[in-house]
């Protein structure tokens, strides 16, 4: 689906940055950390353009975001294809949703994508693997003050889909990522995407 189908559909995207979403955020009780592309722009320090912003929260601090924004903004879920809002009739969001997305109402722009993590005793869990590693481990914190997912862990999740903006987020946070983290890349991509992703044969040309 291209911008103008999924606008004419869906309708705008004027999405928060990372200073809004921290603002935007401020009374939030529960750990949420940036991931994406802005995650990679923070590392990297090189700025590209952002349809959107995504958000992680728990799924069990989910409650805590509807209170939060109540009276204030429109929730609905997204997954299976379906947006769904969050209302007294559909208090649950969509059984096969990983995010919710947030606008004021009908007629205003998306502001922010949240994405809904499992957890597993408290740990973030993976959505490519069976992985489940302490929020500490995944994340770290910029100069600006918010928690942003790590850049390896960011870029395994990218590899599945490898459109030319995931090329790019790749191409920036390279050079920047110690031996442990690519070593940590390469490994992952392997063990979910399999050895002959075209990442791995770009990585091995471009070591120090």
């Amino acid at each position: 689906m291209d911008d103008a189908e999924f606008e004419r559909l869906y309708g705008p995207w004027d999405a928060l940055d990372p200073a809004g979403a921290a603002s935007f955020m401020a009374g939030f009780a529960g750990p949420w950390w940036v991931v994406g592309g802005w995650a990679i722009d923070a590392f990297s320090g090189v700025h590209r353009r952002h349809e959107d912003i995504d958000v992680m929260i728990f799924r069990y601090d989910l409650p805590l975001l509807l209170d939060l924004v109540r009276g204030r903004y429109d929730v609905w879920s997204v997954g299976a294809g379906a947006l769904r809002p969050i209302t007294e009739d559909w208090p649950e969001p969509h059984p096969d949703a990983g995010q919710v997305w947030l606008r004021e109402h009908a007629l205003a722009p998306w502001i922010m994508d949240c994405l809904i993590s499992d957890d597993r005793d408290g740990w973030w869990v993976s959505r490519r693997e069976d992985l489940a590693l302490p929020v500490e481990e995944v994340t770290w914190v910029g100069d600006d003050g918010v928690r942003y997912m790590r850049p390896e862990v960011v870029l395994q999740h990218k590899a599945r889909f490898t459109q030319p903006k995931d090329d790019a987020d790749l191409e920036a946070a390279w050079p920047l990522l110690t031996a442990d983290q690519r070593a940590w890349l390469r490994a992952g991509i392997r063990r979910t995407e399999g050895e002959e992703h075209p990442w791995l044969g770009w990585m091995d040309g471009r070591d120090d």
